[in-house]
């Protein structure tokens, strides 16, 4: 028992110098956690942002690639398998193949029916006038800048021998914008008109 007392007393009769082990932490040390903590997560906001507006970026402009790219390829199919004028009353002169006209090209598909593509420079948009009827072939989410054709061979031999040939360039750009300017694509294609220009 007498031990027990001796053990008791010495520890409440410690002496007042003896540090007790600190298990806190001090306010130097939250501050420096906080300010690294702080640091760690707007680096890995900014990065996540960046991410989402690259991704929104790819997406727009690959929308504007496709849609482009179907109109290439639909005015491309229509002027290769264009048909001469042999009296069906569409261009101006007997045996052209093509007719440029203010905004677009003038042609008879190989229906016979005579068609028109131009620029509606109101809306923006590309059109198809067929049998009277003007149809957009671009959304309205697609402003085009420029449409511009260039022929070559579109007459009729002797006044040219040339197996005509058509250029075609477009300039397309996003009307919603992501994060900056929106995406922009100019594209350009020639092509030659599948049947042979002979005289008739």
């Amino acid at each position: 028992m007498f031990k027990r007392l001796n053990r008791a007393h010495k520890y409440l009769c410690a002496p007042v110098n003896v540090k007790m082990k600190n298990k806190g932490y001090t306010l130097i040390e939250m501050l420096v956690a906080v300010a690294v903590f702080s640091i760690i997560i707007g680096a890995i906001s900014g990065l996540f942002i960046s991410v989402i507006r690259g991704q929104g970026r790819i997406l727009a402009t690959q929308k504007v690639l496709d849609e482009t790219s179907y109109v290439m390829e639909y005015i491309s199919r229509a002027l290769r398998m264009a048909k001469k004028e042999l009296g069906q009353g569409c261009l101006s002169v007997y045996g052209k193949n093509y007719e440029l006209t203010a905004n677009g090209i003038n042609f008879i598909d190989y229906h016979g029916i005579c068609t028109k593509f131009s620029l509606n420079t109101t809306t923006g948009q590309l059109e198809k006038t067929a049998e009277g009827a003007t149809l957009p072939i671009t959304s309205a989410d697609l402003k085009v800048n420029s449409f511009v054709v260039k022929l070559l061979g579109a007459d009729q031999p002797p006044t040219d021998y040339r197996q005509p040939r058509t250029t075609i360039f477009l300039e397309a750009e996003s009307k919603k914008s992501f994060f900056g300017s929106p995406p922009k694509i100019q594209i350009q294609t020639s092509i030659s008109q599948r049947n042979l220009d002979i005289q008739y």
